[in-house]
């Protein structure tokens, strides 16, 4: 490997690493790596030269790297560096960088916020907030019928064009996640209380209406979990996931329980006492409740908890 493409020793241990970790996640079919596919440098063959340069090893050696970079970012890089990705994506290169963020000791929570996640609102809390997907539908939206028309033409172009459009969709969601969980976290934070959430692990297409499954599975539940539950982590919030049953259908004010009591995605009225309020609130509602306080607290997330990924677009020429 080294003699046939000229990589130095740390060069050619990365290669093989991560041939290795793409096969450890897919064993059953062949993979194959594109030409501007992503780096992965560990700190022997790129280290940073202060907050505005970095050292990458490359096939001519050393070379210094100019790297513009966020306030965010370099507030968090007095953190140790763990490993670095360079993406190139159109035409810009990208280092993505894996930090180790420290877990805050959590204090004793004196209440809880319930955070139900939904289908028209991305997540409603116990407060009454209501944090909305309507730009996230608008921009699926109008990406779905740029999508269609280009399929239809099936040219190298539109191909390449489809793969432009559903980049940028991701990142849009993923961005709008992030600020939505920033804020959870931040209010259960400043209120010194615990963050509930339903468990959704075993959500299924019998839990949404038909009309409703693409949209459902489009938003990526398990993404806005994930980010709710790490950055709780390093803020030393505790999170509880509680079982979902029944929080749509039980009454918050007398405790009535029914399946008629959900008279639409959006409306809750009970059928016993006639109490009514949104659908989404009640449902976080009856999550905080069904997460006392110092009970023992589940935090799970199959991300890489206590570690943070930070970006920063290097500067060509």
């Amino acid at each position: 490997l080294r003699e046939r493409y000229g990589l130095s020793s740390q060069m050619a241990v990365r290669a093989v690493a991560q041939v290795s970790d793409s096969y450890k996640a897919n064993r059953a079919s062949t993979h194959h790596f594109s030409l501007h596919s992503a780096i992965v440098y560990d700190q022997r063959i790129l280290s940073w030269k202060g907050l505005d340069k970095v050292s990458i090893l490359t096939l001519k050696g050393r070379q210094i790297i100019l790297i513009r970079i966020g306030s965010y970012q370099k507030a968090r890089l007095d953190r140790k560096v763990r490993q670095s990705d360079l993406i190139l994506r159109n035409n810009t290169f990208y280092l993505a960088v894996t930090i180790d963020a420290p877990e805050a000791t959590p204090d004793d929570p004196i209440g809880t916020l319930g955070v139900d996640l939904g289908i028209i609102h991305l997540a409603v809390d116990s407060d009454g907030d209501f944090y909305s997907g309507e730009a996230v539908d608008k921009v699926r939206e109008k990406t779905d019928t740029i999508k269609a028309t280009l399929q239809s033409v099936g040219t190298k172009s539109a191909k390449r064009h489809l793969r432009k459009l559903s980049g940028r969709e991701s990142r849009f969601r993923r961005s709008v996640n992030h600020i939505i969980s920033k804020r959870l976290v931040s209010k259960a934070k400043d209120t010194h209380r615990q963050i509930a959430l339903e468990d959704l692990s075993n959500l299924g297409d019998s839990t949404v209406r038909k009309s409703q499954r693409r949209r459902h599975k489009s938003w990526a539940f398990g993404q806005l979990r994930q980010f709710i539950t790490y950055k709780a982590l390093i803020a030393g919030v505790l999170v509880a996931l509680v079982d979902p049953r029944n929080t749509s259908r039980t009454c918050p004010q007398c405790g009535f329980v029914s399946k008629s009591n959900r008279k639409s995605q959006s409306l809750f009225s009970c059928q016993q006492c006639g109490f009514s309020l949104n659908a989404d609130l009640v449902g976080a509602t009856n999550i905080s409740r069904k997460a006392p306080v110092n009970e023992p607290i589940v935090s799970p997330s199959p991300m890489a908890l206590g570690r943070d990924k930070l970006t920063a677009s290097a500067v060509s020429g």
